[in-house]
């Protein structure tokens, strides 16, 4: 498979666009944000979840004590 200009439209085309500029993303634009500071802010919700988490595997194992000590007193006195 050839790369390039086959045919006359083709060769026009490519002598038409050779010079065009194209949008470079790199240069010209400034940031709209700052990077150091979107990884502090997703690092930061990282964080947040990971202690959410911390925090429901407590509570799930603490509810669970309760409720079987619940369920051994109330088996336990019939």
């Amino acid at each position: 498979m050839a790369v390039g200009a086959r045919d006359y439209i083709d060769k026009l085309l490519v002598k038409k666009y050779a010079d065009e500029k194209v949008d470079n993303h790199d240069g010209g634009i400034e940031k709209m944000v700052d990077p150091q500071k979107m990884l502090e802010a997703m690092n930061d919700v990282a964080n947040i979840q990971r202690n959410m988490f911390v925090l429901s595997q407590r509570l799930q194992a603490t509810c669970y004590a309760i409720n079987a000590k619940a369920r051994y007193k109330t088996k336990e006195s019939a």
